[in-house]
């Protein structure tokens, strides 16, 4: 496991390898791309990784003392997300917490968009292994037998979660599947 940086959560409830998490209020930078999961996500986190390694603007909210000219390097965090909205996928990174949205450089790629997202509840499955459309079909699955068990509402499509580089060793990765409940 690496030392980024992660959302910041308590958990509410457990069971297994099953938690009920309070996200607190964050900032994601974002984009929609159309395609199949897998080649959605690579495409996703290039644009987001072009935009937190410096390809955004100099300033354009809030100047900061000691920008680069050419744009703000900003540290990776954990995880990258991934989410459905039909035909096209929601790729998302959460920016480091000591940043406010006006305090982040504006995107350059007009693809990326900055959000600020509101503490929400999740209920989410975590288990290791590689990020297949199988081994993220069976998850979902026991995560859906398990919100049914329970009577829990929930709103929204799945989220994926991926905590590891790619050259992570299956065995050692961190995945979750998550969806949002108790809508407030």
């Amino acid at each position: 496991m690496s030392n980024l940086e992660e959302p910041d959560y308590q958990v509410l409830q457990s069971e297994l390898n099953i938690e009920i998490r309070l996200y607190k209020p964050m900032i994601i930078a974002e984009v929609n791309v159309e395609g199949i999961r897998k080649d959605a996500i690579r495409d996703g986190f290039r644009l987001i990784a072009d935009y937190i390694f410096g390809n955004n603007t100099n300033g354009s909210r809030t100047k900061i003392p000691g920008r680069a000219k050419n744009g703000l390097n900003i540290p990776m965090t954990a995880p990258v997300q991934q989410q459905s909205t039909g035909k096209s996928w929601q790729i998302s990174f959460v920016m480091p917490s000591k940043y406010t949205i006006d305090s982040l450089p504006e995107p350059k790629n007009d693809r990326v968009k900055l959000k600020e997202i509101l503490s929400k509840k999740f209920i989410v499955i975590q288990f290791s292994g590689k990020i297949s459309n199988e081994n993220l079909a069976e998850h979902e699955k026991q995560l859906m037998n398990y919100i049914k068990a329970k009577d829990f509402k929930t709103y929204g499509s799945p989220k994926y979660a991926f905590y590891n580089p790619p050259w992570t060793l299956p065995f050692m990765r961190r995945n979750e599947v998550m969806l949002e409940i108790n809508k407030q």
